[in-house]
């Protein structure tokens, strides 16, 4: 019996799929280790019999940038018939196969996944191992597809939900796998424990030769752990700051009515997907001696070129429109994320200022919007009086706090009128998490003051039963 959902039974169902994704396809071909193709041993798995030629990469000796300046960290990579050009085609057909399972934020966001991908595959030869935090405000938006995905090309990847230190620890090596982690929110929210063990690991590990010691062994001896590795790691909400801090964000959303995507099944997609790996493997391979002594020109500075290099490496290797196009992709990305990052700020202040507002009224448990506005405009310290053109409005109040899960509703007041109202208890949630009250001081017990010499000590305030000092009332005497 025929697979209705197949693509030879698509015609009749009504079904229009891509030409690509058919059944016979991109089929994996049959692997060998070659003696003459560079890597490890550890690499053989993906390589195939196809001759994979390096690029012929060069450092001019009069490199500049396009303002004329010398640019000693310019690499020139000669296209035609080498893998420099093919590496352009490779990498136009992952980001068109990528785009056929996933709708990105942007193609921009497509453009660094592609690139991410690729440098999966020169790891060993990297300085740093970028993060990709695949971030999303609510299920559904696509974030575990995308990781289906990645996990069908990059190179050895590994797959986890809710991991322990212990056992990454321990599957790092000198050929790392490639951390795929689903349900990150589960890891660092704020019910998951203390996780900063792993916290410290996924920190760590951006950057070579950051091991992590542990007493290991029956005979507890010291153990230098490696942490280098790539990972994705995909959530709800924003990941740890210091993982945010070193990853590339992809802020994912979701679908909108006219858009599509090719459904992921495996009898189908794996075949195709793992058809572009191969191809990777081949070309990118080989030239992780290259890499490592590769210094590309970065449109960023200090850890946002860190984590960009990779990715900037590789599209100077492919050539074409990949140099410009990854430059142009870090550019807008990196300045996305300062935005992202102001907002987030101006979201925690505007969480303290609804808090001070609530505490300056009292009991009331509720706080007409048009109050609350007026109460938060009143602070000339504040931002809010000069928010968006007119000053913040009830829109803009609403818009900065749906991400909490806050939003106006009909109160009845005192009075039996009905208004658009915040009520307390809506705040009390976010309040604890993103901006917890102070903890209040433990009062310190008085000291008596030194007594002044030759003057008795002044008694002590209150008062205190009176009698002789061998009475009932005081000091029994000692024996």
């Amino acid at each position: 019996m025929k697979d209705p959902t197949s693509p030879a039974t698509s015609k009749a169902s009504g079904v229009a799929w891509p030409p690509i994704a058919i059944p016979g396809q991109g089929l994996p071909r049959e692997r060998e280790v070659r003696p003459d193709v560079g890597g490890t041993a550890a690499d053989a798995p993906h390589r195939s019999t196809r001759d994979s030629r390096p690029a012929e990469v060069s450092t001019p000796t009069n490199a500049s940038d396009s303002a004329g300046n010398p640019d000693p960290g310019g690499l020139e990579v000669h296209e035609g018939d080498g893998a420099a050009g093919e590496g352009s085609a490779l990498l136009d057909d992952l980001h068109t196969a990528i785009g056929r399972y996933v709708v990105l934020p942007s193609d921009e966001a497509l453009t660094a996944v592609t690139l991410w991908v690729a440098a999966s595959h020169i790891q060993p030869g990297l300085q740093h191992a970028p993060r990709l935090a695949v971030v999303g405000p609510t299920k559904g938006c696509g974030k575990s597809r995308l990781l289906d995905v990645l996990y069908e090309t990059v190179h050895q990847p590994m797959m986890t939900v809710n991991t322990s230190p212990a056992v990454v620890f321990r599957v790092i090596g000198k050929n790392p796998p490639t951390l795929l982690v689903d349900e990150a929110d589960t890891i660092f929210g704020p019910k998951a424990g203390d996780k900063e063990d792993l916290r410290g690991l996924l920190n760590a590990g951006h950057q070579r030769n950051r091991p992590a010691w542990r007493i290991s062994g029956p005979e507890h001896k010291p153990t230098a752990f490696p942490t280098f590795a790539m990972a994705a790691l995909a959530g709800i909400g924003d990941l740890p700051d210091t993982i945010m801090d070193r990853a590339i964000v992809i802020r994912m959303q979701k679908r909108k009515p006219g858009e599509r995507i090719t459904p992921f099944r495996s009898r189908y997609s794996v075949p195709e997907l793992h058809a572009l790996r191969d191809r990777l493997a081949d070309w990118l391979v080989p030239l992780r001696g290259t890499v490592a002594g590769m210094v590309p020109r970065m449109p960023v500075e200090d850890r946002a070129a860190d984590t960009w290099e990779p990715l900037v490496i590789v599209a100077d290797l492919a050539g074409g429109h990949w140099p410009a196009r990854a430059r142009a992709a870090c550019l807008a990305m990196t300045r996305n994320e300062v935005v992202q990052d102001e907002q987030t700020t101006l979201k925690t202040r505007l969480l303290r200022d609804i808090r001070r507002v609530f505490d300056q009224e009292g009991s009331k448990e509720a706080l007409r919007s048009q109050d609350l506005l007026a109460a938060l405009i009143q602070d000339a310290e504040a931002p809010w009086v000069e928010y968006g053109t007119k000053g913040l409005n009830a829109y803009h109040l609403a818009n900065l706090l749906r991400d909490f899960g806050i939003s106006p509703a009909n109160h009845r007041f005192e009075n039996g009128r009905q208004a658009k109202a915040y009520a307390r208890n809506q705040f009390v949630d976010a309040w604890a998490r993103y901006c917890p009250a102070p903890a209040p001081s433990v009062p310190t017990a008085e000291v008596p003051a030194r007594p002044t010499r030759g003057r008795p000590p002044a008694p002590p305030s209150g008062a205190l039963p009176t009698g002789p000092p061998a009475g009932p009332a005081g000091p029994r005497p000692t024996r």
